[in-house]
């Protein structure tokens, strides 16, 4: 008698927004000191995630490969399908995005520190959120936003890239290694991080925050091991084209 063949596990492909190559100002002279000192940057054109990875693309990989589940994942506040996954760790992340690739033959993999910057920034080198310059309070819905855990992801306008979130929901791990120090010898071609380190580089803000939005330029990092709720990821490409 044969056996009974086993169901696939289908990948949800994410959609990815063109990011154009070029340079530009990354940092901020008023930011903080690991912001400093503001500096020249090109990168290569890329592609990155609309949208922060949700639970609903998540569940897919954690089908596929048996993973356990998140910490948080059957809390209310949690466990929406379109909530961007949360409390897993910078390696989970990375496993995810390795068994993305190889289910859609195409390589996933996280933005750089330079990378999300650019993206964040649209163009609008000089903005301080990836909105533009209005401050925090004046997003749609500030106070009503956030009380206990993070949003479906794209409830509001993108930035001029398409991208949406890029200064709330969730921080966003990033590939490189975190050094406060580090934009003083950054090279300016596709910086990548420092060789090393004991915490890996995050960006964006997040609903745990008093301050539920962060500017572009500002940067986080937490040890790679930590699994925050208020933690998720998106996952870019470099283009082909």
């Amino acid at each position: 008698m044969a056996a009974s063949p086993v169901a696939r596990i289908e990948a949800i492909e994410p959609v990815m927004v063109r990011v154009p190559g070029g340079s530009f100002w990354m940092g901020c002279e008023i930011g903080r000191d690991d912001e400093k000192p503001l500096h020249r940057v090109y990168v290569d054109a890329f592609d990155l995630a609309a949208c922060q990875v949700t639970n609903e693309e998540y569940a897919c990989f954690l089908a596929a490969m048996s993973h356990p589940q998140p910490l948080c994942w059957n809390d209310p506040n949690f466990d929406h399908p379109k909530m961007p996954v949360v409390a897993i760790s910078w390696s989970e992340a990375m496993s995810y995005c390795e068994w993305l690739s190889r289910a859609t033959s195409r390589l996933y993999r996280f933005p750089s520190e330079a990378e999300w910057e650019r993206a964040a920034r649209g163009d609008a080198e000089s903005s301080l959120y990836p909105w533009g310059d209005a401050s925090p309070e004046l997003v749609p819905d500030y106070a009503l936003r956030w009380k206990s855990g993070p949003e479906p992801v794209g409830l509001y306008p993108p930035n001029a890239y398409g991208l949406y979130n890029l200064g709330d929901n969730v921080h966003e791990w990033c590939v490189d290694w975190y050094d406060a120090s580090y934009y003083g010898y950054s090279p300016e071609l596709n910086p990548r991080g420092p060789a090393g380190g004991s915490r890996k580089a995050s960006r964006g803000g997040s609903w745990r925050h008093q301050i539920k939005v962060a500017r572009t330029a500002a940067r986080s990092s937490i040890p790679p091991e930590f699994k925050y709720t208020d933690y998720g990821f998106r996952v870019a490409r470099s283009s082909i084209a």
